[in-house]
């Protein structure tokens, strides 16, 4: 019996990765990881293992991944903070002896100019000097980033960004989810995977799409990196967030969120979700 892992298990990637698993194995299979086990309560239900596993404490690693064969690394949260917290995930797997780890790292990472990208490469830079059999999955921006606040943009007839006419290769975190798991449950390991969405778009498209769906007109509107994170100050974001989402914006005019890899549906054994269906789906909300 293969026992499978997932880090960072309350969060909505987790959730999801938990669900894709429970469809394709036996729910006593499945290892489930939290700072908080209650908050999985609903998982426990079902026959999964939950345990307390805090990135901050390696003792509650080691013991959470004890009998474990293979892990899914979902990055932490908390910025500046990561490249330590995934070594100490790392050393906990070595300690237990696991089979394979998978960590989701960042699409483009090796020469990335994202800001978030250093700390997902330091993470696969300790991978590589761990001995550990394992695979990077490269993740892009997920398509509910774009779709999360559209009622404002279709009242004002307008979205901001500053990603000109760049090209973007999001994908849904449940398209992720599939990818993952199809990496966990039958990837060899040694490999890197650029899990992009099928099909790329750029903003104008995107917001031709609102428009259509919403049934009134809705322009892209491209500001520069300083006015665009002024825009997102102005509708609460703080300083920091705001310049850290417009130079994400900005950088994707260049490519930084593109790929034309087809391994994510390759991985997960299913197209990925258009971005027209993750609008609709908002637009429903």
């Amino acid at each position: 019996m293969t026992t499978y892992a997932v880090t960072g298990a309350t969060g909505k990637l987790g959730r999801l990765v938990l669900d894709e698993l429970l469809q394709k194995t036996d729910a006593a299979n499945v290892v489930a990881l939290a700072r908080d086990p209650a908050a999985l309560a609903d998982y426990a239900a079902k026959g999964v293992q939950v345990r307390a596993a805090d990135y901050d404490d390696p003792a509650s690693l080691d013991a959470a991944l004890a009998g474990v064969d293979r892990v899914l690394l979902i990055s932490g949260n908390a910025v500046g903070q990561r490249e330590r917290q995934h070594g100490a995930v790392i050393d906990a797997a070595k300690k237990a002896g696991v089979s394979y780890l998978a960590y989701t790292s960042v699409l483009n990472a090796q020469g990335s100019k994202l800001a978030l990208a250093g700390e997902h490469v330091l993470t696969e830079k300790l991978l590589e000097k761990s001995g550990l059999n394992y695979d990077v999955l490269r993740m892009p921006w997920y398509s509910e980033n774009y779709t999360g606040a559209l009622g404002p943009s279709v009242e004002h007839g307008a979205i901001y960004g500053a990603t000109g006419e760049g090209r973007l290769s999001t994908a849904t975190r449940a398209d992720l989810a599939g990818g993952a798991v199809g990496a966990l449950l039958k990837s060899p390991g040694g490999k890197v995977y650029e899990l992009a969405g099928d099909t790329s778009w750029s903003m104008d498209e995107f917001a031709a799409e609102v428009g259509r769906q919403a049934g009134k007109p809705v322009k892209y509107v491209n500001q520069s990196e300083s006015d665009y994170a002024k825009t997102l100050e102005g509708v609460g974001l703080p300083p920091p967030v705001a310049a850290l989402l417009a130079s994400t914006s900005y950088l994707s005019g260049f490519g930084e969120l593109y790929s034309e890899s087809k391994d994510l549906s390759t991985l997960s054994g299913r197209p990925t979700t258009p971005i027209s269906e993750t609008i609709a789906a908002a637009l429903k909300g």
